[in-house]
């Protein structure tokens, strides 16, 4: 038989049962939270999830690790930052975050949140496309009267 992972939020004694959450539902809380932050651009995703986003499943968690270390609950979290934010204020600002929103969701305790920078992302200034005029050299201007500069 297969370990049972699952966190036990409450465990009543009174003939009620139990509630238990399973740490893939933590991460799909946490890596909500996260891409919710001023500054993150996304979450580092794995060939697995691009495939997936590929088909239309998108998951929630990914970029996200839940490890259960004996009473101790630790979280690294994989973003990808937008150029030009803070790096400290933004990581700081995922870690209040996810403590909360756990706390909130769940009232469970992180001991630990590590955030991993993998990269930053630029903005990419948008170029519009005429259709009809793909090969034209950018240096010249159709007017209105169809004349060219």
């Amino acid at each position: 038989m297969a370990e049972n992972t699952n966190i036990v939020l409450q465990d009543q004694d009174d003939g009620r049962g139990r509630i238990e959450i399973a740490p893939e539902v933590l991460e799909i809380i946490l890596g909500i939270a996260a891409n919710q932050i001023d500054g993150v651009y996304e979450m580092r995703g794995t060939l697995a999830n691009n495939i997936n986003a590929w088909f239309g499943r998108v998951n929630r968690g990914k970029g996200v690790s839940v490890k259960i270390d004996g009473d101790n609950l630790v979280v690294d979290v994989y973003v990808y930052l937008n150029y030009g934010v803070s790096v400290p204020k933004v990581a700081i600002a995922i870690q209040q975050t996810l403590k909360e929103q756990l706390l909130y969701m769940t009232d469970l305790q992180l001991d630990e949140v590590n955030i991993h920078v993998v990269g930053l992302v630029s903005e990419k200034p948008s170029q519009k496309l005429d259709p009809s005029n793909l090969f034209a050299d950018d240096d010249t201007t159709e007017t209105e009267d169809g004349t060219r500069n």
